[in-house]
């Protein structure tokens, strides 16, 4: 918990929609994949994730990613953090039409 005058961490939306998708997916190989980017990238932005939030996301099992108890908790709010993200895009984008 952050102490009063400190800043919590932003989660970044780039390694949020890479957790829902290695969540959806099970997969880092299937993941970089429809994602278009390496599987190295995939395995450093979930790495990265789990540093910023300080516990494991996924239990890696063999070519399996599940998620532990917090990856299942943080899903949600990923999911609504996310669509909220695309509400406010597509709001300021019929703006500019």
């Amino acid at each position: 918990m952050p102490t009063p005058n400190t800043i919590p961490p932003i989660l970044d939306s780039r390694k949020l929609l890479t957790f829902v998708t290695l969540a959806r997916l099970e997969s880092f190989t299937r993941t970089a994949g429809e994602m278009a980017i390496t599987q190295s990238a995939v395995s450093h932005a979930i790495k990265a994730l789990e540093r910023e939030v300080g516990c494991r996301l996924f239990d890696r099992r063999g070519r399996r990613a599940a998620l532990t108890p917090a990856g299942e908790q943080l899903l949600a709010h990923a999911h609504r953090i996310l669509t909220e993200m695309q509400s406010a895009y597509a709001s300021l984008e019929a703006l500019v039409k």
